[in-house]
Protein backbone atom coordinates (compact mmCIF):
# COMPACT_ATOMS: atom_id res chain seq x y z
CA UNK A 1 0.00 0.00 0.00
CA UNK A 2 1.25 3.49 -0.79
CA UNK A 3 2.55 5.35 2.25
CA UNK A 4 0.10 8.19 1.63
CA UNK A 5 -2.86 5.80 1.69
CA UNK A 6 -1.53 4.13 4.83
CA UNK A 7 -1.35 7.48 6.61
CA UNK A 8 -4.94 8.17 5.51
CA UNK A 9 -6.04 4.90 7.12
CA UNK A 10 -4.32 5.77 10.39
CA UNK A 11 -5.59 9.35 10.37
CA UNK A 12 -9.19 8.32 9.81
CA UNK A 13 -9.00 5.63 12.44
CA UNK A 14 -7.45 7.99 14.97
CA UNK A 15 -9.83 10.84 14.18
CA UNK A 16 -12.78 8.54 14.68
CA UNK A 17 -12.12 8.38 18.40
CA UNK A 18 -14.28 5.30 18.33
CA UNK A 19 -15.30 3.65 21.53
CA UNK A 20 -16.63 0.28 22.55
CA UNK A 21 -19.10 1.58 25.12
CA UNK A 22 -18.72 -0.50 28.28
CA UNK A 23 -18.36 -3.84 26.51
CA UNK A 24 -14.71 -3.87 25.49
CA UNK A 25 -13.27 -0.60 26.79
CA UNK A 26 -9.93 0.63 25.54
CA UNK A 27 -7.00 -0.70 27.54
CA UNK A 28 -4.46 2.01 28.22
CA UNK A 29 -0.84 1.09 27.40
CA UNK A 30 0.19 1.52 31.04
CA UNK A 31 -2.26 -1.26 31.89
CA UNK A 32 -0.98 -3.73 29.29
CA UNK A 33 0.01 -7.21 30.33
CA UNK A 34 3.29 -8.58 29.01
CA UNK A 35 1.42 -10.33 26.17
CA UNK A 36 -0.41 -7.11 25.30
CA UNK A 37 2.86 -5.15 25.31
CA UNK A 38 4.38 -7.62 22.85
CA UNK A 39 1.26 -7.60 20.66
CA UNK A 40 1.27 -3.80 20.59
CA UNK A 41 4.99 -3.68 19.77
CA UNK A 42 4.55 -6.21 16.95
CA UNK A 43 1.60 -4.20 15.63
CA UNK A 44 3.58 -0.96 15.62
CA UNK A 45 6.52 -2.63 13.90
CA UNK A 46 4.22 -3.89 11.13
CA UNK A 47 1.83 -0.94 10.77
CA UNK A 48 4.06 1.98 11.89
CA UNK A 49 1.42 3.06 14.40
CA UNK A 50 0.01 1.86 17.73
CA UNK A 51 -3.07 -0.42 17.58
CA UNK A 52 -6.03 1.48 16.16
CA UNK A 53 -9.58 0.90 14.98
CA UNK A 54 -10.83 -2.68 15.38
CA UNK A 55 -7.52 -3.74 16.90
CA UNK A 56 -8.25 -1.68 20.03
CA UNK A 57 -11.04 -3.93 21.36
CA UNK A 58 -9.12 -6.96 20.08
CA UNK A 59 -6.33 -6.08 22.52
CA UNK A 60 -8.44 -7.84 25.16
CA UNK A 61 -7.17 -11.01 23.44
CA UNK A 62 -3.67 -10.10 22.24
CA UNK A 63 -3.18 -13.47 20.57
CA UNK A 64 -6.30 -12.97 18.41
CA UNK A 65 -5.29 -9.36 17.72
CA UNK A 66 -1.84 -10.41 16.53
CA UNK A 67 -3.14 -13.17 14.28
CA UNK A 68 -5.80 -10.84 12.85
CA UNK A 69 -3.21 -8.14 12.20
CA UNK A 70 -0.94 -10.61 10.43
CA UNK A 71 -3.74 -11.81 8.17
CA UNK A 72 -4.74 -8.25 7.44
CA UNK A 73 -1.16 -7.32 6.54
CA UNK A 74 -1.52 -9.56 3.51
CA UNK A 75 -5.22 -9.43 2.64
CA UNK A 76 -5.59 -5.68 3.09
CA UNK A 77 -2.42 -4.57 1.36
CA UNK A 78 -0.96 -7.33 -0.83
CA UNK A 79 -3.81 -9.51 -2.12
CA UNK A 80 -3.84 -10.88 -5.66
CA UNK A 81 -6.87 -8.74 -6.60
CA UNK A 82 -5.12 -5.44 -5.80
CA UNK A 83 -5.85 -2.65 -3.33
CA UNK A 84 -8.58 -0.88 -5.33
CA UNK A 85 -10.78 -3.95 -5.71
CA UNK A 86 -10.09 -5.00 -2.13
CA UNK A 87 -11.60 -1.69 -0.98
CA UNK A 88 -14.73 -2.48 -2.97
CA UNK A 89 -14.97 -5.87 -1.29
CA UNK A 90 -14.52 -4.22 2.12
CA UNK A 91 -17.42 -1.85 1.43
CA UNK A 92 -19.70 -4.67 0.30
CA UNK A 93 -18.84 -6.58 3.47
CA UNK A 94 -19.30 -3.55 5.73
CA UNK A 95 -22.71 -2.87 4.14
CA UNK A 96 -23.90 -6.45 4.58
CA UNK A 97 -22.96 -6.30 8.27
CA UNK A 98 -24.13 -2.66 8.65
CA UNK A 99 -20.72 -1.93 10.16
CA UNK A 100 -20.59 1.84 10.46
CA UNK A 101 -16.97 2.14 11.59
CA UNK A 102 -15.61 0.00 8.76
CA UNK A 103 -17.65 2.06 6.31
CA UNK A 104 -16.58 5.37 7.86
CA UNK A 105 -12.90 4.48 7.50
CA UNK A 106 -12.94 2.70 4.15
CA UNK A 107 -15.38 4.69 2.00
CA UNK A 108 -12.98 7.65 1.53
CA UNK A 109 -10.10 5.23 0.97
CA UNK A 110 -12.12 3.41 -1.70
CA UNK A 111 -12.93 6.66 -3.49
CA UNK A 112 -9.29 7.73 -3.32
CA UNK A 113 -8.27 4.33 -4.71
CA UNK A 114 -10.55 4.79 -7.73
CA UNK A 115 -13.97 3.40 -6.78
CA UNK A 116 -16.61 5.85 -8.01
CA UNK A 117 -18.61 7.74 -5.40
CA UNK A 118 -21.82 6.69 -7.14
CA UNK A 119 -20.82 3.06 -6.64
CA UNK A 120 -20.20 3.66 -2.95
CA UNK A 121 -23.55 5.46 -2.59
CA UNK A 122 -25.42 2.61 -4.26
CA UNK A 123 -23.81 0.02 -1.98
CA UNK A 124 -24.62 2.14 1.07
CA UNK A 125 -28.27 2.28 -0.05
CA UNK A 126 -28.37 -1.49 -0.61
CA UNK A 127 -28.62 -1.12 -4.40
CA UNK A 128 -26.58 -2.90 -7.04
CA UNK A 129 -24.35 -0.20 -8.55
CA UNK A 130 -24.62 0.59 -12.24
CA UNK A 131 -21.71 1.50 -14.46
CA UNK A 132 -19.19 -0.80 -12.79
CA UNK A 133 -16.12 -1.91 -14.68
CA UNK A 134 -15.96 -5.63 -15.44
CA UNK A 135 -13.49 -6.41 -12.66
CA UNK A 136 -15.58 -4.39 -10.18
CA UNK A 137 -18.69 -6.29 -11.24
CA UNK A 138 -16.93 -9.63 -10.78
CA UNK A 139 -15.78 -8.92 -7.22
CA UNK A 140 -19.09 -7.25 -6.31
CA UNK A 141 -21.07 -10.29 -7.44
CA UNK A 142 -18.68 -12.74 -5.78
CA UNK A 143 -18.66 -10.93 -2.43
CA UNK A 144 -22.41 -10.26 -2.46
CA UNK A 145 -23.31 -13.87 -3.24
CA UNK A 146 -20.93 -15.22 -0.63
CA UNK A 147 -22.29 -12.90 2.06
CA UNK A 148 -25.98 -13.24 1.21
CA UNK A 149 -26.24 -16.82 -0.03
CA UNK A 150 -23.33 -18.34 1.95
CA UNK A 151 -22.06 -19.76 -1.35
CA UNK A 152 -21.08 -18.65 -4.86
CA UNK A 153 -22.73 -19.73 -8.10
CA UNK A 154 -20.71 -21.58 -10.74
CA UNK A 155 -21.02 -18.67 -13.14
CA UNK A 156 -19.76 -16.13 -10.61
CA UNK A 157 -16.93 -18.39 -9.46
CA UNK A 158 -15.84 -19.09 -13.03
CA UNK A 159 -15.77 -15.39 -13.90
CA UNK A 160 -13.59 -14.66 -10.86
CA UNK A 161 -11.34 -17.63 -11.61
CA UNK A 162 -10.89 -16.56 -15.22
CA UNK A 163 -10.11 -12.96 -14.24
CA UNK A 164 -7.97 -13.45 -11.10
CA UNK A 165 -6.91 -17.10 -11.10
CA UNK A 166 -7.13 -19.57 -8.23
CA UNK A 167 -4.94 -17.45 -5.96
CA UNK A 168 -7.13 -14.43 -6.62
CA UNK A 169 -10.29 -16.39 -5.79
CA UNK A 170 -8.80 -17.55 -2.49
CA UNK A 171 -7.65 -14.02 -1.66
CA UNK A 172 -11.03 -12.53 -2.60
CA UNK A 173 -12.80 -15.03 -0.37
CA UNK A 174 -10.26 -14.29 2.35
CA UNK A 175 -10.98 -10.54 2.24
CA UNK A 176 -14.69 -11.19 2.64
CA UNK A 177 -13.99 -13.52 5.56
CA UNK A 178 -11.46 -11.23 7.21
CA UNK A 179 -13.67 -8.15 7.14
CA UNK A 180 -16.64 -10.24 8.22
CA UNK A 181 -14.56 -11.26 11.25
CA UNK A 182 -13.71 -7.61 12.00
CA UNK A 183 -17.33 -6.55 11.49
CA UNK A 184 -18.50 -9.23 13.92
CA UNK A 185 -15.97 -8.09 16.51
CA UNK A 186 -16.89 -4.42 16.07
CA UNK A 187 -20.63 -5.07 16.15
CA UNK A 188 -20.31 -7.26 19.22
CA UNK A 189 -18.31 -4.51 20.94
CA UNK A 190 -20.67 -1.75 19.74
CA UNK A 191 -17.62 0.00 18.34
CA UNK A 192 -18.89 3.09 16.55
CA UNK A 193 -17.58 6.10 14.58
CA UNK A 194 -17.99 9.67 15.86
CA UNK A 195 -21.55 10.85 16.37
CA UNK A 196 -21.04 13.32 13.51
CA UNK A 197 -20.34 10.52 11.04
CA UNK A 198 -23.01 9.51 8.57
CA UNK A 199 -24.37 6.10 9.54
CA UNK A 200 -25.38 3.43 7.08
CA UNK A 201 -29.13 3.11 6.51
CA UNK A 202 -30.68 0.43 8.67
CA UNK A 203 -32.39 -2.43 6.89
CA UNK A 204 -35.36 -4.27 8.39
CA UNK A 205 -34.32 -7.00 10.81
CA UNK A 206 -34.93 -10.52 9.46
CA UNK A 207 -37.80 -12.43 11.12
CA UNK A 208 -36.78 -14.54 14.08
Amino acid sequence: MALRTFHLVVALATAAAAHAADRLPTIQPVQYSEEQKKAAADFEAARKAPPFGPFVPLMHSPQVMTQARAMGDYLRYQSAIGNTLSELVILVTAREWTQDYEWYVHEPIAVKAGIGQEICDAIADGRRPTGMREDEEIVYDFASELLRNRRVSDRTFDRADKRFGKKGVVDLTGIVGYYTFLAMQLNAAKYVPPTAAKLLPRFPEPPR
